[in-house]
């Protein structure tokens, strides 16, 4: 008999707890060992039953999922998965968490929500299994700390005048590949496009988040923005995110089509119009995420003539996108993401 994923349910609402509890127990490959109203009863069976997975609430009475987890990370390191609130001070603290030390979150149910309970509960598993078998971020690197934005960034003369642009795909631990990534990256660099899978209610706040942190401007794309030298655009939790030529350059373009690869947005939209509208011109990124998306779409952009990078197995909180990538031929160059922006700008001519 398989050995199943044993998983600690936190959330002060008993019916929350419940409805976690049914939806997780569904999946034959995991169970519900316990279900916790706080941290201090967290604590306890988190000793007592040594779950492999811990489901955790952003807000909770007397010590909050923020104060709890970053204890937890620092004593006793294991795969979290946060259930936050979609409002805009739940995706603030959310971020926070995943700089924590969090694999991954998703939002609580809601049932007037656009999404069947069916296809939230199957979305609740996925995340589960992608941390039990994810690495722990913190423990791996140490990072956590306070980071301050450059006061003045490292500039290679040339970059934004290049003509390239930088197209960036990630999922599960890529909150935090993203950011590491771009703190690398100077503020004079060429147009960065993001996909990373991200509810709607989370991508401004990620983008804002960002923007404090990082040396090139970071927005989250509103659609037909030119794309310019200096700026990240942030595609948005609602909508596919792709490149359009205009009269002069090129634009933004947003759609609310149906998902691809079970995603909106995804990130192969954005590099099938890299591949078929940038060419040669383009630098696809692929990094760390469970599934496949992203795959085909940089293989596109390679045999369009394009520069790949992918992210390595060791460096990866989930080596999944990147994993498909590599499979299928897609990346031309791998390596970890410490050295990633180095190797990117060092594929920019000047």
């Amino acid at each position: 008999m398989p050995i199943k994923i044993r998983v600690l349910v936190v959330d002060d609402s008993a019916l929350m707890r419940g409805l976690l509890s049914q939806m997780i127990n569904l999946a034959p490959d995991m169970e519900v060992v316990g279900a916790a109203p706080d941290a201090q009863s967290a604590r306890e069976m988190i000793k007592a039953l040594n779950p492999d997975v811990l489901t955790l609430d952003v807000q909770m009475p007397k010590m909050d999922g923020l104060e709890f987890l970053e204890r937890l990370m620092r004593l006793r390191p294991m795969p979290v998965v946060m259930v936050s609130s979609y409002t805009e001070a739940g995706s603030d603290t959310t971020l926070k968490a995943l700089e924590l030390g969090a694999i991954d979150f998703i939002g609580k149910p809601k049932a007037d929500g656009e999404r069947s309970m069916e296809n939230y509960a199957e979305e609740l598993v996925d995340k589960i299994r992608a941390a039990k078998g994810a690495r722990l971020r913190r423990a791996m690197t140490g990072q956590g700390g306070a980071i301050v934005k450059p006061a003045s960034a490292p500039a290679k003369s040339g970059l934004g005048a290049s003509g390239k642009i930088i197209f960036v795909g990630a999922s599960t631990g890529g909150t935090e590949a993203i950011k590491d990534f771009l703190l690398g990256i100077p503020a004079d660099c060429p147009p960065i496009l993001i996909v990373q899978h991200m509810p709607e209610s989370f991508t401004a706040s990620f983008a804002r988040r960002l923007d404090t942190l990082c040396a090139p401007r970071v927005i989250e794309a509103k659609g037909n923005e030119k794309v310019e030298p200096g700026t990240v655009y942030i595609a948005p939790g609602h909508s596919h995110m792709m490149i359009r030529r205009g009269t002069a350059g090129f634009l933004t373009e947003l759609a609310a089509t149906a998902p691809v690869n079970r995603h909106r947005p995804a990130v192969d939209v954005l590099f099938d119009s890299a591949a078929t509208l940038v060419g040669r011109k383009a630098i696809g990124v692929i990094l760390t995420g469970m599934g496949k998306d992203g795959a085909q779409g940089l293989l596109r952009m390679r045999q369009a003539g394009a520069r790949t990078f992918g992210q390595d197995e060791l460096s990866c909180v989930v080596y999944g996108m990147p994993r498909e990538a590599f499979l299928v031929g897609a990346v031309e160059e791998q390596c970890s993401l410490d050295e990633m922006a180095r190797r990117v700008l060092a594929a920019i001519p000047t």
